[in-house]
This record gives C-alpha cells, structure tokens and sequence, in this order.
C-alpha cells in the first residue's frame, strides 16, 4: 500500500488509537477509560483529520524529494563514461 492510498480518516483513527493507548500505559496509577473512536465529538475527529492529513501530504512531498533526487544520480555501475 501506498502513501496516496491512505485515508487521513483512517490514519486519524489510528493516531487515536495509540495515543490512547500511550497515555494508559504512561498513567498507571489511574486508569483512564479508553475511548472509542465512534465516542469521540465530531471537533475533535476534523481536528485529528486535519492532522492526518497534513502528515501525508509531508511524507508524500518528502518521499517525492527523494524519488526527484535519485533521478539525477546513476546507480554506482550505471554511469555512462565519456562523451
């Protein structure tokens, strides 16, 4: 699967997941009660969207930035000696 096939919903759901399980795990003396996201208010679902989105759109724009470096650069062995 592909950066371009990822949906910021379901990358905003997992950011979710863990963070709640991240906060459990740091908290030990109380337990928080996990939240599902079905429970979580409709604001903080765009919010975590939002951030979902942005996140990949930086590691497409990263990855293409490589693919456009490499481009320019034969692999050692490749080059093309001479005139």
């Amino acid at each position: 699967m592909s950066i371009q096939e990822v949906s910021a919903e379901k990358l905003a759901e997992l950011f979710h997941h863990y963070r709640q399980a991240l906060e459990s795990d740091r908290d030990h003396a109380s337990k928080p009660t996990v939240e599902e996201w079905e429970q979580v208010s409709q604001g903080e679902k765009d919010r975590l969207i939002a951030a979902a989105r942005l996140t990949l759109l930086e590691l497409i724009s990263t990855a293409t930035e490589v693919e456009d470096r490499k481009r320019y650069f034969a692999k050692p062995g490749e080059a093309e000696w001479g005139c």
